[in-house]
């Protein structure tokens, strides 16, 4: 083989080993892949071997800080629930402590009204503010502090007590003795004041003027307690035998009952709201009462209570014309306060009964005034 044949073969070996261009001028020459190395270094494979370990700790790292994360997440919402379901247990709570006040204060109320006791003062006047007491416990000293309990007939001191609790102590007792006042002593306990037997006759006519109009609810006051006292005395009289009868025990039982029932008819004469309605046949009644004219006061009696207007049984309106007179049958001078409300009712009745014991403690000089 001579020189030349061996140059070609070489040269078109060359040839074929080179990779032809690509065609398109937006292909790039292909970077040669090396291939992989079939011995490392122990620096290799050191460095390798950190940087993997590095890797996983990252990772690690990672997915503690996000479990932390989501932990702490988790505890600030159940922190919130928490403080939620707190807030709703104090505010029923707050409910419920005031709607037990508020009854309390209802039974209180309704106490008191039973007993004829003055209402309770308002909430506000009965709520102490420590601010307050604190700035007035600097302005009283002590001996006058002393003087003023004493004079209230109180204990100057208690035991364990100190200036500021024996200051709001005497705070306390001056605020109950201005919102109660002096209950006078009789079968029904009121702030009016009684009048002198011989300032009890009432005239037939209600006054005009304010002065001489709360005169006049002392002066029933006064009446209705000493007729009551009288009915009580005369009870109290009777002999042990006839007072455990049954019967003595239901006159006392009436007694008693038109006691209670009288008390509402008291707290309007202490208020003067007793409209004019049931004021002028009350007066007439306890007028004429006075004057031991009985049958004259039970038909004043009988007109309050049932009335005089006519009342229609059944169908008013038959026909398409008006009936004479129809507008007679809802007149306001002939309204039945007997069916006005059942505290009105009570001590309407109360009345009658204080009338029937006066006929009998009072006989009427004119049997013609004796009542049936």
């Amino acid at each position: 083989m001579d020189f030349a044949a061996l140059m070609s073969k070489e040269i078109s070996k060359a040839k074929g080993s080179v990779t032809p261009k690509a065609s398109g001028p937006t292909k790039e020459k292909e970077a040669p892949v090396e291939p992989p190395k079939k011995y490392l270094r122990r620096g290799e494979v050191e460095a390798a071997r950190i940087a993997a370990y590095n890797e996983e700790q990252e990772r690690l790292q990672r997915e503690r800080e996000e479990r932390l994360a989501n932990k702490r997440k988790l505890e600030e919402e159940e922190a919130d629930r928490n403080r939620d379901r707190e807030e709703k247990k104090r505010k029923i709570a707050e409910q419920s402590k005031k709607r037990r006040e508020e009854e309390e204060d209802a039974k209180e109320r309704e106490r008191r009204r039973r007993l004829g006791l003055p209402e309770l003062p308002a909430k506000n006047d009965r709520d102490e503010t420590p601010a307050s007491e604190g700035a007035e416990a600097e302005d009283m000293e002590e001996e006058e502090l002393t003087e003023k309990l004493r004079a209230l007939d109180e204990p100057a001191r208690l035991f364990g007590e100190n200036h500021r609790a024996r200051l709001r102590r005497y705070r306390r007792l001056v605020k109950r003795s201005a919102t109660l006042q002096k209950m006078t002593d009789g079968p029904i306990p009121t702030i009016l004041e009684p009048v002198p037997g011989g300032q009890m006759i009432i005239e037939a006519k209600i006054p005009k003027e304010q002065d001489r109009r709360l005169f006049l609810f002392r002066q029933l006051a006064s009446y209705f307690n000493m007729v009551l006292s009288e009915w009580e005395l005369a009870l109290a009289k009777r002999d042990v035998t006839v007072r455990e009868s049954f019967q003595g025990k239901q006159a006392y039982n009436a007694m008693v009952q038109s006691r209670e029932n009288l008390k509402p008819l008291f707290r309007r004469f202490e208020k003067a709201d007793l409209e004019d309605g049931l004021l002028e046949p009350i007066v007439e009644i306890v007028h004429k009462a006075q004057q031991r004219r009985y049958v004259d006061a039970n038909d004043a009696y009988l007109r309050v209570s049932i009335g005089k207007a006519a009342w229609p049984i059944g169908v008013t309106m038959v026909g398409i014309h008006e009936r004479s007179a129809r507008e007679k049958l809802h007149q306001s001078d002939q309204q039945a306060h007997i069916l006005s409300d059942e505290a009105t009712r009570k001590y309407l009745q109360s009345i009658k009964r204080c009338l029937s014991f006066a006929q009998v403690r009072w006989p009427p000089e004119d049997q013609l005034q004796v009542m049936g």
